[in-house]
């Protein structure tokens, strides 16, 4: 019968665990690259029509440090419907991808309404962020989610856990974040929870799922 463990043993192992993961982390990551890329999601996506958003600036590509992304605005009738991807085939320190929560208030949009929903993804229910912003009485819905090739997180603090975890366990940590804003009126969000649903495998595919 094992003898109980002390609370100093458990506080030495805890930080030798801590220090084996932090060394472990510094090392460089491998760098898993899409198999398919950005740009060959359809144009043409829930019955939305897709054209291309002008070029991010240098000085945003600076900060973004993105391997790849894809800037789309699809637009049916009257409804736009803006798409953000941005790929990191290995993340590290001040790399990482920047998460809306923290950005959008920094472009000037106060979020008013911090919650999240569910669509329906190949006969399973997937979890994504559902954001209501502001902006000068400009009102917005944001969609966006954490997507890698074996899973899609919503949460930014269960996101990182996962992202230690394939770091310690794989050495590998690519991953993108993708991003949907719609009007805030009647109708745009059943529309852009259809867009989302349609828009998932075409990005698994891009990562070879």
């Amino acid at each position: 019968m094992f003898r109980q463990i002390s609370p100093h043993t458990l506080i030495v192992f805890l930080l030798l665990s801590a220090t084996l993961a932090g060394a472990k982390w510094s090392e460089p990551r491998v760098p898993e690259f899409l198999a398919q890329p950005l740009d060959t999601i359809p144009w043409n996506i829930a019955g939305f029509s897709g054209l291309a958003n002008a070029p991010l600036s240098e000085g945003i590509l600076g900060k973004l440090r993105a391997d790849s992304y894809l800037a789309r605005t699809y637009r049916k009738d009257e409804m736009p419907v803006d798409l953000f991807i941005a790929f990191y085939a290995r993340q590290r320190a001040g790399e990482s991808m920047h998460s809306p929560k923290h950005c959008l208030p920094g472009a000037g949009w106060e979020i008013w309404n911090y919650g999240n929903t569910e669509i329906p993804v190949n006969g399973r229910a997937v979890t994504i962020n559902e954001y209501s912003i502001d902006h000068a009485g400009d009102r917005r819905v944001v969609l966006y989610w954490y997507q890698s090739k074996t899973r899609i997180v919503a949460s930014e603090y269960l996101g990182k856990l996962l992202l230690a975890r394939d770091a310690l366990l794989q050495n590998a940590t690519a991953g993108s974040i993708v991003r949907i804003i719609v009007p805030d009126r009647p109708g745009a969000l059943p529309q852009a929870r259809n867009f989302a649903t349609e828009l998932v495998p075409y990005i698994e595919h891009c990562f070879g799922s």
